[in-house]
């Protein structure tokens, strides 16, 4: 929002919500009924299409997001090295708002203007008039509108709020108050309409030019320079034509220059071109691919799960994951994700932050949940994690967290095979064991006195039962072979407090992977259910409580986290990915994976030092 907000700040849709994209029904009906209904001499095509070329236009835009963030995230190129935050993406979720309002234009232009129907697929003339009113109009007309734009009247009520983001994404170009909005359309329809009313439009000069205005939109806001200097070289003249990502980021930073649209020609005649403009566009080419600190590998969920990645929808990415019905629309996408990552053989890079002196990525293993369990695909994905971490090792990474399935017992033995098999790496892996079991401890309420353990009993599990034995605390195990085991490791004091138990009495439950919905019914109402397992369980029962999956709250000097991790909250860190950090803060210089298992308190008093909050107190 402007830091003054002036009149026709809101859209008028606003009170609608997410079903604002109603208005166009009506228009949609009719033009399908008017395709339908008529002959083929009568058919418009250019009333018909109108509507996929509003799809059209959000996918050009969600591609351009993905690609800016997955480069960002990479680092080479990037312009501006900083990050942005949830309040950004918030702000910026709106930015369907332009698309649907240029809908609405053209439909209303073709209701109302004759010319603008039945328009021919290609006219030439109209291409060069389009073109040649651009620049010599719009262009012109633009440059002195955004100067009167950053005069304080007017940027204080209306410009400050796309001034707000100081680190642009593409989406960041049309993120303007209506009133605004207004102004540019009313600018960019001078070619169009100029070529309506003298019969010299067409469907590609009209399609074309908004594509053209995307385009260079998305371009300019999107943080990595791709413009090769060699273009420059070849025909100079195009520095006056044809803007740069680094020429628009300066204004960003700057405000008080650059004010062209895509062509800066204006900005070299009236003195407005910053003199930082070339020296930053040549340092952006020349910067290369990070070289993280830390890296935590990851991988995909469920097929829909692509859709909330940094990488997916933005507006998406900034909620915890949730399964939403309505994703079956874009079923052609979805099916076309999973076929790309069954057939994509290598880790992607997802995310980049930085903490104190740490450079952090997340990596991504391009697999679902599913091919974890079926037993043919396991030398498969060890091949992929290896091939990881042996990249991560040639990088210099200091420290690989084994995030989700990537450390399975069964897979891999929480990571000790590529210990193994790969003696001499530098790179140290953490599965962030130690660490979990230290955030369910201190999740478990005050004054407990026995708890119940359900569910796949693994590493965590049993070091979460030798501490609640050590401590006094009763613990009921319902497998008598997991109580054998578990009785055999523990002293003849410890194990007193071992109980195998097939009551379902207690009222604080431990919980892993494969928790029956059976068991769950049976849970006493009020039944507190803490989960020690890398996924939620699902929550069947409306009169018990559920907690999340270990985690802790990240500090807010954590710099660019504009994305929940799965189904966390915001700014919340699974203990696995926390663990790995402060790993590397702390310069442990050994692994934690395999049977191994770090000092419990010692992980979690070094994670509080740095800042990392618990995300549920307890005083236990």
């Amino acid at each position: 929002m402007a830091s003054k907000p002036g009149i026709l700040t809101d859209w008028p849709w606003k009170p609608l919500g997410s079903f604002k994209y109603v208005i166009l029904v009506p228009w949609v009906v009719h033009g399908t009924y008017q395709f339908i209904a008529k002959g083929p001499g009568e058919r418009d095509f250019t009333y018909f299409l109108i509507l996929p070329f509003i799809l059209e236009r959000m996918l050009h835009n969600q591609i351009w997001m993905s690609l800016s963030r997955h480069r960002t995230a990479k680092g080479n190129n990037r312009i501006l090295d900083r990050g942005i935050e949830f309040e950004q993406v918030d702000r910026e979720s709106n930015w369907d708002d332009q698309i649907l309002l240029t809908a609405i234009i053209l439909y209303m232009v073709h209701w109302a203007i004759p010319q603008a129907s039945h328009l021919p697929l290609w006219k030439t003339d109209g291409v060069i008039i389009t073109f040649l009113i651009h620049a010599l109009v719009v262009e012109y007309l633009y440059y002195w509108l955004h100067r009167a734009l950053h005069h304080h009247f007017l940027y204080s009520r209306y410009h400050s709020h796309h001034h707000s983001s100081i680190v642009t994404e593409p989406i960041s170009s049309i993120v303007h108050p209506f009133a605004e909005h207004i102004a540019y359309a009313t600018l960019f329809a001078i070619p169009m309409y100029t070529t309506v009313i003298t019969r010299t439009a067409s469907f590609t000069s009209i399609t074309g030019y908004i594509t053209y205005i995307d385009f260079m939109n998305n371009m300019g806001h999107c943080n990595f320079e791709l413009i090769p200097n060699r273009l420059f070289t070849i025909f100079p003249p195009l520095k006056y034509l044809m803007y740069t990502p680094t020429f628009h980021s300066l204004h960003h930073t700057q405000f008080r220059t650059n004010y062209s649209l895509f062509m800066p020609i204006y900005d070299y005649i009236y003195g407005t071109m910053d003199e930082s403009t070339n020296a930053t566009y040549e340092t952006s080419l020349q910067k290369v691919e990070d070289s993280p600190d830390v890296v935590y590998l990851t991988h995909l969920t469920a097929p829909e799960s692509i859709y909330h990645l940094r990488l997916g929808f933005a507006s998406f990415a900034s909620r915890p994951y949730s399964p939403k019905r309505y994703l079956w629309i874009v079923w052609p996408l979805t099916l076309a994700s999973v076929v790309w990552t069954w057939t994509y053989g290598h880790s992607f890079v997802l995310e980049r932050n930085a903490f104190k002196k740490l450079k952090l990525q997340s990596w991504v293993i391009p697999r679902y949940n599913v091919h974890y369990i079926l037993p043919w695909r396991t030398e498969a994905i060890n091949a992929l994690i290896e091939e990881a971490i042996l990249d991560a090792n040639q990088k210099g990474v200091k420290v690989l967290t084994l995030g989700l399935l990537n450390q399975g017992e069964k897979l891999n033995w929480h990571g000790e095979l590529f210990i193994q098999k790969h003696s001499d790496l530098r790179t140290k892996l953490v599965d962030g064991s130690s660490l979990a079991v230290a955030v369910v401890l201190h999740s478990i309420p005050k004054g407990t006195s026995q708890v119940l353990i359900r569910g796949n009993l693994n590493k965590l599990a049993y070091a979460i039962a030798h501490a609640l034995c050590a401590r006094g605390i009763q613990v009921n195990v319902a497998s008598k072979d997991e109580h054998e085991k578990l009785k055999r490791s523990l002293n003849g004091k410890e194990g007193s407090n071992l109980i195998l138990s097939r009551t379902f009495s207690p009222k604080i439950w431990l919980v892993g992977d494969e928790l029956a919905e059976e068991e769950q019914k049976k849970a006493p109402k009020g039944t507190l259910f803490i989960p020690f397992s890398q996924f939620p369980p699902k929550q069947i029962r409306k009169d018990c409580l559920y907690q999340n999956t270990p985690a802790m709250i990240a500090p807010q000097s954590f710099d660019n986290l504009h994305s929940c991790e799965n189904w966390l909250p915001r700014r919340v860190m699974s203990a696995w990915r926390v663990a790995g950090i402060v790993h590397a803060l702390e310069g442990w210089n050994v692994n934690e994976c395999g049977s191994m298992m770090f000092d419990i308190e010692k992980a979690w008093e070094a994670s509080l030092q740095h800042g990392f909050r618990p995300l549920v107190l307890s005083a236990m």
